[in-house]
């Protein structure tokens, strides 16, 4: 089994260390050739190539099974260049792939954009609320339509990630002891990175096509959130203007009902210990 991990950064290293283990044969890429050494460490080979280099992405594709694209835009990234260019590249370079049977994109629940704190669920439709969240749902369409009877593209819309490197505490230090706009009471959904090397080896492992969220269980408000870390850790509480309009252009619950249904289990299905 070959597989190439388009984007190995914080999730794409991680699921590469749980397939090399599995004796998956890893090709790793990266845009920058600094990091070349550090991906070795996980990868059976590493191509520095980006994601409109249609010639660089038909070569990483060769005889590869499975295509995991987690790719990732800093936050003054252009994101059509990040995300849409990258799938319209690696679909223009298909035929090139003919062992090619499996794609795998991480995207985003912000795709569905504003449904007042209401559950959504996968058939749900999408209305993205920025820019970014619309291109979001332009590149899950040009993946999903990559599909054939010969080749599964599974897609996950992931909650915001925590994790190792990455703990609440340390995302919302920067906030203690603010004031932010609104209320605080839109939906805050989140998945742990163990939960997305799980949910994606387990979709590499039973072939899952289509779309499926992937947050855990528990999705307090974003101002319980914040209180709760806060008070965790000894941080100065942060204070809610509701005279001001809430910086948050979504506003969603999200179900992980079918990823369920599909056999995961989850890990963290809910925050612990903050």
């Amino acid at each position: 089994m070959k597989a190439a991990i388009l984007g190995c950064g914080y999730v794409g290293k991680a699921v590469a260390q749980l397939w090399k283990t599995q004796g998956i044969h890893i090709t790793a890429t990266t845009t920058s050739s600094d990091r070349v050494s550090d991906l070795q460490t996980v990868a059976d080979a590493v191509q520095v190539v980006n994601g409109s280099d249609a010639d660089g992405i038909a070569a990483l594709l060769q005889d590869q099974d499975t295509l995991l694209i987690c790719v990732g835009a800093g936050r003054q990234a252009n994101y059509e260049d990040v995300y849409l260019r990258t799938a319209q590249t690696v679909v223009g370079a298909l035929d090139r792939a003919s062992n090619l049977k499996q794609i795998i994109f991480t995207s985003s629940y912000s795709v569905y954009g504003n449904y007042d704190g209401a559950w959504v669920r996968e058939d749900d439709p999408v209305k993205p609320a920025t820019d970014n969240a619309r291109i979001m749902a332009e590149t899950e369409q040009t993946l999903l339509g990559a599909a054939t009877p010969d080749r599964q593209v599974g897609i996950f819309r992931l909650g915001g990630i925590y994790g190792p490197g990455r703990e609440l505490a340390k995302i919302y230090s920067r906030a203690a002891g603010t004031t932010r706009p609104g209320s605080g009471h839109e939906g805050s959904n989140w998945i742990h990175l163990d939960d997305i090397v799980g949910a994606i080896a387990h979709a590499q492992t039973h072939s899952l096509s289509g779309l499926y969220n992937l947050v855990q269980d528990e999705i307090p408000t974003v101002r319980e959130l914040i209180d709760r870390v806060c008070q965790a850790n000894d941080l100065d509480p942060v204070q809610w203007d509701p005279s001001q309009p809430s910086a948050r252009p979504y506003n969603v619950r999200v179900s992980n009902q079918k990823l369920k249904a599909a056999g995961y289990t989850f890990r963290h299905s809910t925050f612990e210990g903050i």
